[in-house]
């Protein structure tokens, strides 16, 4: 699994991938830095294969309405700390790197569920 952190994602997130050799960059490693548009970024992480880990609504739309990003997760846990939300993905990180070695797909993280929205195949 390779992820790309959106800017609302701490860099500290980041490198709790990186420590546990999962491929991770920060959308203000992207050549646009933090002012690249949200198609730029669904399009970077399709080209390379990279799973967007985002708070952002728009790409939640963007992946029902237009299938990209091809990979997402979808953080939707409020106001939650670094240190929290890298122990949810502590926590269900083999789960993730199984269920998008598969393909592509959408996972929302709430408080109280993790839901695996499975794409369509024709």
């Amino acid at each position: 699994m390779r992820v790309l952190c959106d800017v609302h994602i701490a860099l500290k997130v980041v490198r709790f991938f990186q420590k546990n050799n999962i491929e991770a960059i920060h959308v203000n490693e992207l050549p646009d830095s933090f002012y690249s548009s949200d198609k730029d970024i669904c399009k970077f992480s399709d080209q390379n294969d990279y799973v967007v880990i985002t708070k952002d609504s728009d790409f939640l739309d963007s992946y029902l309405v237009q299938q990209t990003p091809m990979k997402l997760i979808k953080v939707n846990l409020g106001n939650i700390s670094t240190p929290e939300l890298i122990a949810v993905f502590d926590q269900h990180c083999d789960f993730f790197t199984t269920y998008f070695e598969k393909g592509s797909g959408y996972i929302e993280i709430s408080k109280n569920s993790i839901f695996v929205h499975e794409p369509m195949r024709l």
